[in-house]
């Protein structure tokens, strides 16, 4: 169990999940806008750990995150795709991408992955030449 602040910063120094009844519990949250459902597990100012549940055919259009980041897929099937290469990743597979590269993500059956994002720090953000995503 965790504590958190209410803009979700995690305040202690350990937490523990259990991604199985996270995703169950997401269910209970359909309908999901644009047919995924996202929840950030840990947020820290150096990492976020963001469970994300996809229905079957549903799209992530092309991205970027200012961070260093992996996904583990946990359940399904997903295209994650870098520069047009689709990469598909099933259960148990783990893919990692440096930051700001664009990419995007489509569950080809009904999946959930863990995002973990190593977050920049303030200084790196400011000096970075674009901010957000999707741009």
């Amino acid at each position: 169990m965790t504590t958190s602040l209410k803009d979700g910063t995690m305040i202690d120094k350990l937490a523990q999940f259990d991604l199985h009844q996270e995703i169950a519990d997401s269910q209970q949250k359909k309908p999901w806008q644009s047919g995924h459902y996202a929840k950030t597990l840990f947020k820290k100012h150096d990492l976020r750990v963001v469970l994300f549940v996809m229905e079957n055919a549903a799209r992530m259009k092309e991205h970027h995150a200012d961070g260093t980041l992996s996904v583990h897929v946990l359940k399904g099937q997903i295209r994650f795709t870098v520069h047009g290469k689709p990469h598909d990743l099933k259960e148990g597979n783990l893919i990692t991408l440096s930051a700001s590269i664009r990419h995007e993500v489509e569950a080809l059956q009904d999946s959930a992955f863990l995002l973990t994002l190593s977050w920049p720090s303030n200084q790196d953000l400011l000096a970075m030449k674009h901010r957000g995503y999707g741009t």
